[in-house]
């Protein structure tokens, strides 16, 4: 393959990329072709030792979200992220997917209980209106304990959410130099 047909097809593989990104990344692999011809490489030789334009893609792509993530962690650049590390290789289907979906399941079920207890008073309160009869001032008091109890855990939930997803990144920072080395090693 040479320089333009391996240029070419990274660039196919990047379309996923800002075109600013893109452009950095095709520059510094035309900087690599440029050494490697000082050097009296063949464009050929040039593109067999940098590897597969595919791979490298996904690699920069997975690479670029996580960089996303560390600086603004929305939820979609967290899924974009696990997503772009997953199409790394299939090993990562199993090792990224099932604890994220874990965590996941464990952050919302936690801001779910949070949020359910933090509103209880007024549950409570909408029930007096459906139901007059049925109105318990014990279940209004215990209904305020919860809401306490709520907002403790929706404070939790909080900041264990932040420190889940700086984790997480971390995690997937890791798998993702994992499977760097691994592909330099192949």
């Amino acid at each position: 393959m040479n320089e333009d047909q391996f240029l070419g097809t990274l660039d196919k593989y990047l379309k996923k990329l800002p075109k600013e990104e893109r452009q950095d990344i095709l520059h510094d692999f035309k900087e690599h072709f440029e050494i490697g011809k000082m050097e009296g490489k063949s464009e050929k030789e040039i593109s067999e030792s940098l590897g597969s334009p595919n791979k490298i893609a996904k690699e920069m792509i997975a690479s670029y979200h996580l960089e996303k993530v560390e600086t603004n962690a929305s939820a979609g650049d967290v899924l974009r992220a696990v997503w772009a590390v997953i199409g790394l290789s299939f090993f990562n289907l199993v090792i990224v997917l099932g604890p994220f979906i874990a965590i996941a399941g464990l952050v919302l079920g936690g801001w779910a209980v949070g949020i359910s207890f933090t509103i209880s008073p007024l549950l409570v309160l909408i029930n007096l209106f459906i139901y007059p009869d049925t109105f318990l001032w014990f279940d209004f008091f215990i209904s305020f304990v919860l809401s306490g109890v709520g907002l403790f855990i929706t404070i939790g939930m909080y900041f264990a959410t932040r420190l889940l997803i700086r984790g997480f990144t971390k995690y997937l920072q890791v798998n993702v130099k994992f499977v760097k080395g691994g592909l330099k090693n192949a």
